[in-house]
């Protein structure tokens, strides 16, 4: 059996603040659309969602067609946002420093997100992450969460048992797919989703920071310190 361990990461709310960018986005999406302006707080909710689903949880009254001429208007708007140079993602503190120790301390790195592939290369792009993540999960590629197959593919193409991972996220999507999978789900409190929501759906256990990472993800999978 291989002794390999895995750490796979929402990324919107978990490792990047993009939450000004994406109700940005949404609410000219809505104008687009001539559908009124959205609820920040509602769009927040959604945050984690692949994006049609997320614009049919806004918009439940709404047939598909409208859903996804929805989502093609928020594509637009958010790659145009991407241009400014004043509407930076940052990385939220104490990331870069988490993703080093855990990869000394012999994990390796993965990524879960509703983003699409463009977006998180764009994500990688700018942060200087290109090549840190062994497999990256989109919802170009997979159902989108809490459906556990971005788990699942992501330990097949890794060759990780799922009790050899930890799935890291902001929203209960996170820990539900986590919990499916049969992998160990931490959340993160800074995210879009209350701390009460993420235990509610699976998570084991939620951090304030990323200080003592290692040793958190080692006593939820069980795993000893690699030699």
């Amino acid at each position: 059996m291989s002794d390999l361990r895995l750490v796979v990461f929402d990324v919107d709310g978990t490792l990047l603040d993009s939450e000004h960018n994406i109700v940005a986005a949404m609410t000219e999406a809505w104008a687009h659309m001539e559908l009124g302006v959205p609820d920040p707080a509602d769009v927040r909710r959604i945050i984690g969602l692949s994006l049609v689903e997320a614009c049919a949880a806004l918009l439940p009254w709404a047939p598909g067609h409208l859903h996804r001429a929805v989502a093609d208007a928020y594509k637009q708007a958010f790659q145009a946002l991407r241009l400014l140079p004043e509407r930076e993602e940052p990385l939220f503190p104490g990331v870069a420093q988490a993703l080093d120790e855990l990869e000394a301390a012999g994990w390796l790195l993965g990524l879960a997100t509703g983003k699409s592939r463009r977006g998180v290369q764009s994500m990688l792009d700018s942060h200087g992450l290109d090549g840190r993540f062994v497999t990256i999960q989109t919802a170009d590629d997979n159902p989108g969460k809490p459906h556990p197959a971005m788990l699942h593919r992501a330990a097949a193409e890794t060759g990780v048992d799922p009790a050899r991972m930890v799935m890291i996220g902001d929203t209960a999507y996170d820990m539900q797919m986590a919990r499916t999978a049969g992998v160990a789900a931490l959340g993160v409190s800074w995210g879009y989703h209350g701390i009460d929501d993420l235990y509610r759906s699976g998570a084991a256990q939620v951090v304030d920071s990323f200080d003592n990472l290692t040793e958190i993800v080692e006593r939820l999978t069980g795993l000893p310190p690699c030699a």
